[in-house]
């Protein structure tokens, strides 16, 4: 598997922890939902060895239309930023 999308991840906590497809896609959707939220109302969401979910703020910007070559200005906006935890990147690192 080179991806896990949210149906593997569905699939495999309904196999690992024999539940229900229906159950487990509740459940998923119900921690993404309130990870979402979280992060709407400009909070953190953290997940001790996993990593954190931050928002970073990016002023507005004049960019230039690769296509075209004409500037535009760029507004302001707040993006999702993912830190990853101790644990995680440790976890992967010694998977060479």
């Amino acid at each position: 598997m080179d991806t896990m999308n949210k149906s593997d991840l569905i699939d495999t906590i309904a196999e690992e922890v024999q539940l229900p497809g229906k159950t487990a896609s509740s459940i998923i959707d119900t921690i993404l939902n309130a990870m979402t939220e979280t992060l709407v109302k400009g909070e953190n969401v953290e997940i001790r060895g996993f990593g954190s979910f931050t928002i970073r703020k990016y002023e507005s910007y004049t960019g230039r239309n690769p296509k075209t070559g004409k500037t535009t200005l760029v507004k302001a906006k707040k993006l999702p930023f993912f830190k990853v935890g101790k644990d995680l990147r440790e976890a992967v690192d010694n998977k060479k």
